[in-house]
């Protein structure tokens, strides 16, 4: 069935900014990821996202952010998204299958880069959910290994079955010919559910805060003189973790103005 003929598809002809899908995987019932074709011309930094969308009623698109998870030199473009049932657009979104077309804007932005921090030694990723899409570009890329000692991503999930994209990330990061090598001595992936049983069980902030996610690591606490911190979750983590690194002394970073720290503040629904 091609995408003209596919009733959820979006026209093959006609619409501006439109790209191929070439893959769509789905992990679980809420959850699926995708890969685009990639404009020519677009050029983006690893960790910034992009507008993507569908055409709504009256040919109106219906845009959402979404992180690109693939890196900044990949030829493709990744994404990775839940599944709302009435989403305005993730219930059409999910839908999708290779040779359908959806809407890609070429402007990408976010503060979720490397500019946006000064120099350290250790990197924290720290995501939920979904939120480990724009990591999935940045552990992925070179200048990621060269800036930091020591590489650290985060991904906690209410059940076992949403961590699978992270787990399958961390296992083509070790086979990349490009950054598998310094990645296999530098990166470090932890992993936790709030609601299913697992090897490792909490909300990633009360683990920061009773010292469980460093003696786990073998890491000293927090220290604002040599670790850098990414944040990419529920409105609710990243006000958390505001609250916890401010009061360590971090000061949050920008584009112009580099910090200790940034966090992202797009979402999709």
């Amino acid at each position: 069935m091609n995408a003209v003929q596919d009733p959820h598809a979006v026209p093959a002809t006609g619409l501006p900014d439109a790209q191929t899908v070439l893959s769509v995987r789905h992990w679980d019932d809420r959850l699926f990821s995708f890969r685009v074709t990639r404009p020519q011309s677009f050029r983006f930094r690893s960790g910034e996202f992009v507008m993507i969308g569908l055409p709504g009623e009256g040919g109106k698109p219906v845009l959402r952010a979404y992180s690109i998870a693939s890196p900044f030199w990949d030829e493709e473009l990744e994404f990775y998204s839940i599944k709302v049932p009435d989403g305005p657009l993730t219930s059409r979104l999910q839908k999708i299958r290779p040779g359908d077309q959806v809407i890609v804007r070429t402007k990408a932005t976010g503060t979720l880069v490397l500019d946006a921090l000064l120099p350290g030694r250790t990197l924290w990723m720290i995501s939920t959910g979904t939120g480990v899409a724009p990591f999935a570009s940045l552990m992925r890329e070179p200048e990621t290994y060269e800036k930091f000692g020591t590489v650290i991503l985060t991904q906690t999930c209410r059940n076992l079955s949403e961590l699978d994209y992270g787990a399958d990330l961390h296992r083509r990061l070790l086979e990349d010919p490009l950054v598998g090598e310094e990645a296999a001595a530098k990166f470090r992936r932890y992993a936790t559910t709030t609601r299913e049983p697992s090897e490792r069980m909490g909300r990633i902030t009360d683990l920061i805060e009773n010292g469980k996610v460093f003696e786990d690591l073998a890491l000293p606490p927090f220290d604002p003189a040599c670790d850098r911190v990414m944040i990419c979750g529920s409105m609710g983590l990243n006000l958390d973790l505001k609250r916890i690194l401010e009061a360590r002394g971090f000061a949050e970073g920008a584009n112009s103005r580099p910090g200790e720290y940034v966090v992202e503040r797009a979402f999709v629904d």
